[in-house]
């Protein structure tokens, strides 16, 4: 989950929370004053009932007026005498139907007569007045959740914009590209911070690579020299009379050693010109008949280690170097037979969009993770664990995908175009 999304959601949730308690609050303290005014009203009243008996002797019509009422009982002397305050229920006569009030039971003497005094005031206008102002409560607290969720959705997407595209290019950086990195501006400080960090890291990343390949392309290209040198001795060497078998056998153990590391300079110079597209010379390749050849050049390699291939090809043309497409597909064949089981199966179908080496082999899937990476390899290989790295390369040099996958105990590689 984004964070604008999960900051939007506690703020929605929190905001409801606090609402929600304000809201009830709000309703008792109003509910609070309103009952209040109403005991207020029932004590005017019961002093105007004693002022009019200490004034005339005599109790006050008993009245029953819209939203109040004013009953008399008459009591005797041994009768409890509490006055009291309390919600009820009363008769509304004139509309004939019950309605809830509020009461003041309280008593009187007149004429050494002890009374009952019953004021009843409708609460029905309180309770309408309540009931109102719950519903403006409640429009204005819906109204303020969705105003800040749709604040928060457009101004925090706005807001969070420069961070995304930044992301979105740290995302898609790549050392060999040439592409910089482009800072959004922002008038957020963190922003203008993370975008100064991003844009030194990256040129900081890139001199380091650039002087390390530098250092790669300039020792791969002075060895070749020697080691020619060294290999055109050891052939005049070989072909000199009067060895003997120790001294033959260590000969043969140099030769080999200056063949792998000839093999290895070749290979990161392979690398440096692919990185830095000195390898021009695009053409339209037919993938299917380069196929058809590469089955047949490696058809012996196949067969002494009895080794089936299927074919299911597609017509299909590309438009790369003819170089650096059979190197391509000479690792990947040169991959599947050489991490085949004995007796095992390659099958390589070709389809507009994808060319899928699949061969059977170890029974454990790669780190796919580090399948592609320079002299990655596994224990029991014999290569340089440049084949896959070389293959990359050229596939992100003509912007193919060059990706793993394990699956049924079968390995492949897929180049989709």
């Amino acid at each position: 989950m984004k964070l604008a999304s999960r900051y939007n959601r506690v703020n929605l949730v929190v905001s409801l929370i606090v609402l929600l308690l304000t809201g009830v609050i709000y309703y008792i303290v109003i509910h609070f004053i309103l009952t209040e005014k109403l005991d207020r009203d029932l004590r005017i009243e019961e002093d105007e009932i004693r002022a009019y008996v200490s004034k005339y002797r005599k109790l006050p019509l008993p009245g029953d007026f819209q939203d109040q009422k004013v009953s008399y009982r008459p009591l005797k002397k041994a009768d409890s005498l509490v006055r009291t305050f309390s919600n009820c229920v009363y008769l509304n006569e004139k509309e004939n139907e019950a309605e809830p009030g509020r009461s003041l039971l309280t008593y009187i003497v007149v004429n050494k007569q002890l009374f009952e005094v019953t004021v009843v005031k409708s609460r029905l206008e309180a309770e309408g007045l309540v009931k109102l102002i719950f519903l403006i409560t409640l429009g204005i607290t819906t109204f303020l959740l969705l105003l800040l969720f749709l604040l928060n959705r457009f101004l925090l997407n706005s807001l969070w914009r420069p961070f995304y595209s930044m992301l979105d290019q740290m995302k898609a950086f790549n050392l060999a590209d040439k592409n910089e990195i482009n800072a959004e501006f922002s008038k957020v400080d963190e922003f203008t911070e993370l975008n100064q960090a991003v844009l030194a890291m990256s040129q900081r990343v890139k001199q380091d690579y650039k002087e390390l390949k530098s250092f790669t392309d300039n020792a791969s290209h002075e060895m070749m020299t020697p080691l020619a040198v060294i290999n055109s001795k050891l052939d005049t060497l070989l072909q000199t009379a009067g060895f003997s078998d120790q001294q033959g056998e260590l000969i043969e153990d140099i030769y080999l050693a200056i063949g792998r590391l000839s093999r290895l300079s070749h290979s990161l110079l392979l690398l440096a010109k692919i990185e830095n597209n000195l390898i021009k010379n695009e053409e339209l390749i037919d993938l299917k008949e380069l196929l058809n050849q590469k089955a047949r050049q490696f058809q012996e390699l196949l067969q002494s280690n009895e080794i089936s291939i299927s074919l299911n090809l597609e017509a299909k043309t590309v438009s790369m170097s003819k170089y650096l497409a059979d190197i391509l597909l000479n690792n990947l064949m040169s991959n599947a037979i050489r991490h085949n089981l004995k007796s095992g199966h390659i099958d390589i179908l070709l389809s507009a969009d994808q060319l899928i080496f699949s061969n059977t082999g170890i029974a454990v899937a790669l780190d796919d993770t580090r399948t592609f990476e320079r002299f990655n390899k596994t224990a029991s290989s014999e290569g340089m664990g440049l084949g896959l790295a070389i293959s990359r390369q050229i596939c992100n040099l003509y912007r193919f995908k060059l990706s793993y996958q394990y699956e049924n105990g079968r390995h492949s590689f897929i180049i989709s175009f």
